[in-house]
């Protein structure tokens, strides 16, 4: 599936507020435009830090205090 660079970047802004199967498609989609080597080098940029700020929001809610490393 073909999305832009602008859906993906937004789709990303949209994952806490979406059920765990979209917030998994939305970040498959936002993978698949980073690794387009026709998108330019500043929206994939964006997107990739936009999915890392996700990423880590995601373990720093899911880690409780039982969780030990």
């Amino acid at each position: 599936m073909d999305t832009s660079p602008q859906a993906a970047y937004d789709n990303l802004k949209l994952l806490e507020q979406t059920d765990v199967t979209n917030s998994a498609i939305y970040r498959e989609l936002a993978q698949d435009v980073l690794a387009d080597p026709e998108v330019s080098l500043t929206w994939r940029e964006a997107i990739a830090d936009r999915l890392s700020q996700a990423n880590h929001l995601l373990t720093t809610k899911s880690m409780t205090d039982e969780d030990s490393y």
